[in-house]
């Protein structure tokens, strides 16, 4: 039974994975005529393109629209989001130090498309063209996406004012958003094909550097998330209550880790979150508030891999990945991909479209850019859950005080269906 609960876990990343590596020796094997499979990926490009603007608008106004029935307890959920950003930047930085001392796609350069990278232009300036457009129409272009993003945030909190608990638009785009979920779902269905068809075409044209970048991407990210583990989580537990509680979190953090990387999802995962929390003495009214809302909204290990993409893509592109104004924009990108966009249905998608379109990278940069994700979703899940846990320690510190753990807890007990039992 677990071996089969972890293939139904994996089956479909395993068979993305397996379809880029047979488009990969077909690559190799065939060199430069595998390019004849080109119109077998750009369907898949097209089709994700084309699905990925309403689905923006729809989820995050959907989402916001919604929250009118959400109980809100005030100093738990500022603090909470206090908690989620710092600790979302503190990841952020420490993937940046990573890919600037060892470059993640060094030695391979592409010329795809007409990507011209970051324009310089004045900061004022820049801020206006990333958040907002001049006119209506230009919002739903996948060009435009943080300003479409802006803008379904804005639709959403006028829906959710002015509906009232029985909101039919509000209803409405939550239909809309299941629906173009589905969408998404139908057009993975061809994916394989389109990711084996695209690759062959890349390895035909650019050789074997091109995977030798990922092993290298990978041999980046996996190291920093055992050392973030160690270290950050380690030092956040210490903040939370001192060496007690560093001690309770990897005393009890095992479940949750071992879980997440089985499951690769932090909400299958929640309920071994919620017990590894109980026992470490985080009060009932903090955990369940902040783990179930970080398990979509708190992504540390999101934004290590957010970051690694954005370094990834100038790389591959014979860009520079240097200055003040884009490692600025970078870091925001990231905070957002793990903060922001990792609360709305498809994030991830959504993310690495705003990274590949705010950057102004061509569109054959996202399959290049989604298979990092695919790579590096396991121990990124894993940060992800075990950042919630030691995150919900810290907002009960700041709620409560340095005395913020349950007397249950103090002699190793926790509640379960109503009742109290040892561990």
């Amino acid at each position: 039974m677990p071996s089969l609960s972890v293939w139904k876990s994996y089956r479909f990343s395993l068979v993305l994975l397996a379809s880029i590596l047979v488009g990969a020796g077909i690559g190799l094997a065939f060199g430069e005529r595998a390019t004849a499979l080109k119109p077998l990926g750009e369907i898949f490009l097209n089709l994700m393109f084309t699905v990925v603007v309403p689905l923006v608008f729809v989820t995050i106004s959907s989402a916001v629209g919604n929250m009118l029935n959400m109980r809100r307890l005030g100093r738990i959920l500022g603090w909470m989001l206090v908690v989620f950003v710092a600790t979302g930047a503190v990841a952020a930085v420490a993937i940046l130090l990573a890919v600037k001392a060892f470059p993640p796609a060094e030695g391979v350069q592409m010329a795809l498309g007409a990507g011209e990278g970051v324009e310089a232009i004045p900061l004022a300036e820049a801020l206006v063209r990333a958040f907002t457009v001049s006119d209506f129409s230009e919002l739903f272009s996948r060009r435009n996406m943080l300003p479409l993003i802006v803008f379904s945030v804005l639709f959403g909190f006028c829906v959710s004012t002015v509906g009232g608990p029985e909101n039919r638009v509000a209803k409405l785009l939550d239909d809309l958003s299941r629906i173009m979920m589905k969408a998404v779902d139908v057009v993975m269905l061809y994916a394989p094909i389109g990711l084996a068809a695209y690759f062959a075409t890349l390895v035909g044209e650019f050789g074997a550097g091109l995977l030798q970048s990922y092993g290298r991407a990978l041999a980046i990210y996996v190291p920093l998330c055992v050392l973030y583990f160690f270290v950050a989580f380690p030092l956040y537990a210490w903040l939370a209550g001192g060496t007690p509680a560093v001690r309770r979190f990897f005393r009890h953090i095992l479940p949750p880790a071992v879980t997440s990387l089985a499951t690769q999802s932090s909400i299958a995962t929640l309920p071994v979150n919620l017990e590894a929390s109980a026992r470490i003495g985080v009060p009932k009214d903090v955990r369940d508030i902040v783990l179930p809302i970080g398990a979509t909204m708190h992504m540390e290990g999101s934004v290590l891999a957010a970051m690694l993409k954005i370094a990834f893509l100038f790389g591959v592109f014979g860009q520079d990945f240097g200055g003040p104004g884009l490692y600025l924009a970078a870091f925001m990108i990231s905070i957002m991909a793990g903060v922001v966009m990792s609360g709305v249905p498809g994030g991830g998608l959504i993310g690495e479209m705003l990274i590949v379109s705010l950057f102004n990278f061509p569109p054959e940069a996202f399959p290049i850019v989604a298979t990092i994700g695919f790579l590096v979703d396991a121990p990124a899940t894993c940060i992800n859950v075990c950042g919630d846990t030691v995150s919900s320690m810290l907002v009960a510190r700041c709620v409560e005080g340095k005395d913020w753990r349950r007397e249950g807890a103090a002699e190793g007990e926790w509640t379960q269906g109503g009742k109290t039992r040892g561990e």
